[in-house]
């Protein structure tokens, strides 16, 4: 059976919704993707069935609540998958066994649950950082490899908090960041579903969905001792 993989869904014009590109990324990497409706109350029990995790890309993290200034060029997510998102990543910290992939907004979520600081407007502090916007691409190193990616934000990680930096572009843009202490637990800046380079792009997914299937295995074979 292939591992149950969870995709974060965005809210818009009251529809819970997702890019097609991320659950035929999971299909293609051997997973089954389930989109994940917002639904704090349910979250032990949406976990307890699921074999891993991706927090997917999405509008501006609003901060707000974190009791700073929202810059001007902010386009912020909905109040409601932001909260239920951070609602998830703090339910996560229970569950470190769980195989769980952050993309760009999903990674700037990890960060800032880990206490890193967030650039809200990458041209603010780094020259040329277009080529991080529209889909272009732009090489990055890190331990997953070296290669082009595409990536499409104006915000980053100023630093990785609590959790380790795996990766940068050129310009010193933060590109990975993981916690070497859980099973598997990435953050990339940019977006592999949509990067055609066969390491940075399906061969991140099939990380996740191979840890994904060690977990489901393991969880199999304590439940029959």
């Amino acid at each position: 059976m292939r591992p149950l993989i969870g995709i974060t869904s965005d809210f818009r014009e009251n529809r819970f919704r997702t890019k097609s590109a991320y659950v035929e990324c999971v299909l293609a990497a051997g997973g089954l993707p389930v989109l994940l409706p917002h639904a704090d109350g349910l979250l032990q029990e949406v976990l307890e069935r699921l074999d891993a995790v991706v927090l997917t890309g999405g509008a501006d993290i609003d901060v707000r609540p974190f009791g700073h200034t929202l810059h001007p060029q902010a386009e912020i997510m909905d109040a409601r998958r932001q909260q239920s998102e951070l609602a998830l990543l703090a339910a996560l910290e229970q569950r470190a066994d769980l195989p769980v992939l952050g993309i760009c907004l999903g990674m700037q979520l990890m960060g800032v649950q880990a206490g890193a600081t967030l650039i809200q407007h990458l041209p603010d502090v780094v020259p040329g950082s277009e080529c991080h916007q529209d889909d272009r691409l732009h090489a990055v190193e890190c331990e997953f490899g070296n290669g082009p990616v595409t990536s499409f934000h104006h915000q980053a990680l100023a630093n990785g908090g609590s959790l380790k930096v795996s990766g940068h572009a050129p310009d010193g843009v933060i590109e990975a960041v993981r916690d070497p202490q859980r099973r598997f637990y990435w953050g990339v800046q940019w977006h592999p579903e949509r990067t055609q380079d066969p390491r940075l792009g399906l061969g991140v997914i099939r990380a996740l969905v191979e840890a994904a299937e060690q977990f489901r295995l393991k969880a199999k074979a304590s439940a029959h001792r």
